[in-house]
C-alpha cells in the first residue's frame, strides 16, 4: 500500500533534482551524507538550524527554504542523522505548513518560481522547470498523491513523533537550542563538527576531568559572580565613583566595564546568570558528544542548569534576555539591540523547541535526581574547604569535581604563604594547623553577642580608663549576631590555611583529608543549612572585618542568593563530630585567660611546636627566667603558684610600710652611693613602696604570679616540656588560686597591674610600657575592641555566673548555661 506522505514527499523532491523513489529515506547513506555536506550542512546541529529556519521567525516563510527543508529531512533520515520517525515527523510538519500556505500545487509551484527568480536563479536551469511541469501534469491527471489527497490525509493523521526530543528524560536538551537545536537525544560526533578543537581553544578543555571542573564552575560561579558584585557596588556608587571605577580598570577590561555601566545606568535588569547556565547545558552536550560523559551524567548537568534557570526566569524571553546581557558583557559590546534578530527563530517560530513553556521542560523527579548527582560531585569533604576558601580566592572554584594537578608555581606560592604569613613549615606536620582552629575565640564572640543582645555587656568605665568610642561601638554591635554561631568567623580562615597546606604538597594527604572531614563535621553541626552558615558568616564579617582587608560581606551574600553557589550543593550530612583541633573546657579557657595582657590571648589549648618555634620559645624562657630544662620550668611554675614574687614583696618590702622612717633612711642610703644593678632594682622598688605606686602596698599581687605561671606553663607545653596532663593540672591550680584571692576580673586586673608595675626592671620605656598595659587592661575588661582579650566574656573563677546563655550549642564544654 502506498504511503501518502512518502509518495507526496518523493514527488516534491523531484523539484530538488531527485529521481522519484517511493520512499525518500532509501537513498544510500553515503550519498546522502555527501549531499548534506555539499549543501553546507556539516553536522546535525546545522541540520537542526536549517529545519528550524525553514519556518521563519513567525512571519512569512520562504517557500524555497520549505522545499530545501523537505530535502534536508530526507537526506538526514537517509544518512542516519535522523531516526526514520523523526524524519517523517519533519516531512509531515513541512507538508502541513506548505498545505496551509498554498491552496494548491499550482500556487506552491508559482511561489517557488518567484523565490528562485528573486535570487537570480543562481543554481542555473537544473531541470526545475521540467520538474514543475511534470508535477503539474500528474496533478492535472489525478495521478500520484494530489494536493487534495495530501490535505485530506494530513487532516486525518496525527504526527508520528515530536519534531524535537520529547521523552521526559530528553526534553531538557531543548534548552541547548540557544546554541544549536538537538534533533536526536543520542549524541554522536556528527552532532558537532570541530568540537574537540573548539573545546581546546575556547575552554582549554582536553579531557573528562577538565570538562567536569568547568561544568561545576559554570554551575556554581561562572562569569556572573564578578559581574554581579561589580554591579551591586556600582548601583550604590555616585557618578564620580563610577567613573573612577571604570578608569581604574585594566585597558583590556574597559570595554566590558563600559557595557556594565551602560546596563546599570539604563535601569536594565542586572541579570545575566543565563549566560553561565545555558553554557553549562551546552558543554554537557559537548561532553556527551565527545564520549567524556555518559548519558546520565550529561543529563544531570543539563538538568542542573535547567533547574536554576527555571527558578530564576519566568519564561523563555526572560531567559534569552539574560543570556544576551551576559554575552554583551563577555564580548564587551552591547548586543541588546540585536535581541529580536538573534532570538526570533527560537522565540517565534511555530516549530521552535521552545514552544513548550519553560516551566514544563523537566519534572520534579528528574530534578531530584540531578540534585543528588550534583551533591555527589561535591561529596568529598575537600569541597567544604574549597567553598570557604574560594570566597577569598574565587579561582579555587575551578577545582571542583576531580582535583587537578597543580602547577609548581602554585605550590611555591602556597609554600611562601605558609612560611611568610603563618610561619608554618613542612617539618611541623599537618598537626600544626590545629593552632589556627580557635574554638575558644568562637565561644568568646558568642558570649559577647548574647550579652550584647540582652544589654549585659560590661561597663565602659574601668579603673584604668575608657575604651575608644569606635572600639566600644564595634563591641556593642555584636548583639546583632546573637542568633548566629561564631565558629564560621575563625573556621573560614582556618579553611583557607588548610587549602594552602593542601596546595603546598608539603604535608601528608591522608592526614589533611582527615582535617577536611573534621571541618565538615564541625560546621554541619553548628549550622544546619548553607543559608544559616552564610548568614552567620555575613553577620560576623560585617561586625568584625579583617583589618586592612576589603570586606567579604558582598561575596558572602552573593553565595547566599545564587542558587548555583557550591554552598547549596555540599554534603550537609555530618558524621561523627571530630573537630580539626582540641576544644578546651570552659574552665581551662578561663585559666588560660589569667595571662591577660601579659601575652596574646590564648584561643586554643597549646600544642607542642616545631623545633623552629621551640628555639625562639626557649630563647624567651632563658632570657626572662633563666630556665633551661623541663624540670626547671615545672619547678618554677610550681614556685610561682606556691609563693612567687608576691612572697618576695611580703618578706622584703611589706615591712617598710610599717616604718616610714626606716624606708626613707634605706632610700637615702642607696641614693647616696654607687649601686649595683641588683641594688638599683631594690632602690626603685623601695621608692614604689614609698609612693604606693599602682596600689602595690594595698593590692594582692598574686595575679602577677598567676599570669606568669600560666604564661610559662603554655610555653612549657609548646616546648613539649609539659605533658597535656601536667599542663592541665597547672591550669587547675591557677584557676583555684585565682578564686581564692580575687572576686572578679577588675580586682584581678588591679593586682596584675600592681605586680607588673612593681617588679618591672629599670627601663627608659617604663612609662610607655605601663601606659600600654593599662590600655590593654581596659580592652580586656571591656571587650573593646572585641578580640583584645577574653575577660569580658568569662565568669571569673569561683564567681557567680553573670552571663546570658548563647542561643545555640556553639560553646565550650563545661558551660552549664549552654542550650542543647
Amino acid at each position: 500500500m502506498v504511503d501518502p506522505l512518502n509518495a507526496w514527499w518523493a514527488q516534491q523532491l523531484v523539484l530538488c533534482d531527485w529521481a522519484f523513489a517511493p520512499d525518500p529515506l532509501t537513498l544510500d547513506a553515503e550519498v546522502a551524507a555527501a549531499r548534506l555536506e555539499g549543501l553546507g550542512v556539516v553536522d546535525r546541529g546545522e541540520l537542526g538550524w536549517r529545519l528550524l529556519e525553514a519556518f521563519g521567525g513567525g512571519g512569512e516563510a520562504d517557500p524555497a527554504r520549505l522545499l530545501s527543508a523537505l530535502e534536508l529531512a530526507a537526506l538526514g533520515g537517509a544518512a542516519g542523522w535522523l531516526g526514520e520517525t523523526r524524519a517523517r515527523a519533519w516531512a509531515q510538519r513541512l507538508a502541513e505548513e506548505i498545505g496551509s500556505r498554498y491552496h494548491g500545487l499550482e500556487a506552491w509551484l508559482d511561489a517557488l518560481c518567484r523565490a528562485r527568480s528573486a535570487v537570480g536563479w543562481v543554481q542555473g536551469d537544473d531541470g526545475f522547470s521540467e520538474a514543475c511541469e511534470a508535477l503539474a501534469a500528474l496533478e492535472h491527471q489525478g495521478e500520484g498523491v494530489t494536493w487534495e489527497m495530501m490535505r485530506e490525509w494530513l487532516a486525518d493523521s496525527r504526527p508520528e513523533q515530536a519534531l524535537w526530543p520529547d521523552d521526559p528524560v530528553d526534553r531538557v536538551w531543548r534548552l541547548r537550542a540557544a546554541f544549536s537545536p538537538v534533533l536526536e537525544p543520542r549524541a554522536a560526533p556528527l552532532d558537532w563538527q570541530g568540537l574537540e578543537g573548539w573545546l581546546t581553544e575556547a575552554w582549554q578543555v582536553q579531557g573528562r576531568d577538565e570538562l567536569i571542573r568547568v561544568l561545576l564552575w559554570l554551575a556554581s560561579q561562572g562569569d556572573r559572580q564578578a559581574w554581579d558584585l561589580d554591579a551591586t557596588r556600582l548601583l550604590s556608587a555616585a557618578a564620580e565613583e563610577r567613573r573612577a571605577w571604570w578608569e581604574g580598570l585594566a585597558p583590556r577590561d574597559q570595554s566590558a566595564g563600559r557595557v556594565l555601566l551602560t546596563l546599570v545606568e539604563s535601569g536594565e535588569p542586572l541579570e545575566w546568570a543565563a549566560w553561565d547556565w545555558l553554557r553549562l547545558i551546552d558543554l554537557a552536550w559537548a561532553g556527551l558528544c565527545m564520549g567524556w560523559l555518559d548519558d546520565e551524567e550529561a543529563r544531570h548537568f543539563a538538568l542542573h542548569g535547567a533547574d536554576m534557570a527555571m527558578h530564576r526566569y519566568s519564561d523563555w524571553v526572560a531567559l534569552a534576555r539574560a543570556y544576551q546581557r551576559g554575552r554583551s558583557l563577555f564580548e564587551a559590546r552591547d548586543l541588546r539591540g540585536a535581541f529580536d534578530v538573534d532570538w526570533a527563530l527560537l522565540l517565534q517560530s511555530p516549530v521552535s523547541p521552545w514552544r513548550t513553556p519553560l516551566s514544563e521542560i523537566v519534572d520534579e523527579a528528574q530534578l531530584e535526581a540531578s540534585h543528588r548527582a550534583m551533591r555527589d560531585w561535591r561529596r568529598d569533604p575537600r569541597h567544604w574547604v574549597l567553598a570557604l576558601a574560594a570566597v577569598r580566592e574565587p579561582e579555587l572554584a575551578l577545582r571542583q569535581g576531580v582535583a587537578p594537578m597543580l602547577p609548581e608555581a602554585r605550590r611555591q606560592d602556597a609554600r611562601r604563604y605558609l612560611a611568610e604569613t603563618l610561619d608554618l613549615h613542612a617539618d611541623e606536620g599537618p598537626e600544626a594547623l590545629s593552632r589556627y582552629w580557635l574554638p575558644a575565640q568562637a565561644h568568646h564572640l558568642n558570649q559577647l553577642a548574647a550579652d550584647g543582645a540582652h544589654g549585659a555587656l560590661p561597663t565602659a568605665a574601668t579603673p584604668f580608663g575608657r575604651p575608644g568610642r569606635q572600639d566600644l561601638a564595634a563591641r556593642d554591635a555584636l548583639g546583632q549576631a546573637s542568633r548566629h554561631a561564631a565558629t564560621i568567623h575563625m573556621a573560614e580562615k582556618y579553611a583557607f590555611h588548610l587549602q594552602m597546606a593542601m596546595d603546598s604538597g608539603l604535608f601528608d594527604a591522608a592526614r589533611l583529608s582527615e582535617l577536611t572531614a573534621a571541618l565538615h563535621g564541625s560546621l554541619s553541626r553548628f549550622y544546619t543549612s548553607p543559608r544559616r552558615l552564610l548568614a552567620a558568616w555575613a553577620q560576623w564579617e560585617a561586625l568584625l572585618p579583617e583589618p586592612d582587608q576589603p570586606s567579604l560581606v558582598a561575596e558572602i551574600r552573593w553565595h547566599q542568593d545564587d542558587p548555583g553557589s557550591v554552598f547549596h550543593w555540599l554534603d550537609w550530612s555530618s558524621g561523627e563530630w571530630q573537630e580539626p583541633g582540641p576544644r578546651p573546657s570552659l574552665s581551662h579557657f578561663t585559666a588560660m585567660a589569667l595571662v591577660g595582657p601579659l601575652n596574646s590571648p590564648a584561643w586554643s589549648l597549646p600544642q607542642p611546636e616545631s623545633e623552629r618555634e621551640c628555639a625562639s620559645i626557649r630563647e624567651w624562657v632563658d632570657g626572662h627566667y633563666a630556665l633551661h630544662t623541663a624540670g626547671e620550668l615545672a619547678d618554677f611554675v610550681d614556685y610561682l603558684l606556691e609563693a612567687g614574687d608576691r612572697q618576695e614583696y611580703q618578706i622584703n618590702y611589706a615591712p617598710y610600710t610599717l616604718n616610714r622612717e626606716r624606708l626613707a633612711s634605706e632610700i637615702a642610703t642607696l641614693e647616696s652611693g654607687e649601686c649595683s644593678e641588683e641594688e638599683r632594682n631594690h632602690l626603685l622598688r623601695l621608692i614604689r613602696v614609698r609612693d604606693g605606686e599602682d596600689g602595690c602596698n594595698e593590692l594582692d599581687m598574686t595575679a602577677w604570679d598567676l599570669a606568669q605561671a600560666v604564661d610559662l606553663a603554655i610555653a612549657g607545653r609548646q616546648l613539649g616540656w609539659l605533658t597535656e596532663a601536667d599542663f592541665l593540672a597547672f591550669l587547675g591550680r591557677a584557676h583555684a588560686l585565682a578564686a581564692r584571692h580575687y572576686g572578679g576580673w577588675e580586682e584581678y586586673a588591679r593586682g596584675l597591674l600592681a605586680g607588673f608595675s612593681f617588679f618591672m626592671g629599670e627601663t627608659p620605656e617604663r612609662e610607655a610600657f605601663l601606659s600600654g598595659f593599662r590600655q590593654a587592661l581596659v580592652s580586656w575588661l571591656s571587650a573593646a575592641p572585641p578580640m583584645a582579650g577574653a575577660w569580658a566574656s568569662l565568669d571569673f573563677p569561683g564567681a557567680r555566673p553573670r552571663h546570658w546563655a548563647p542561643m545555640h550549642v556553639d560553646t565550650l564544654p563545661g558551660d552549664g548555661r549552654q542550650l542543647h
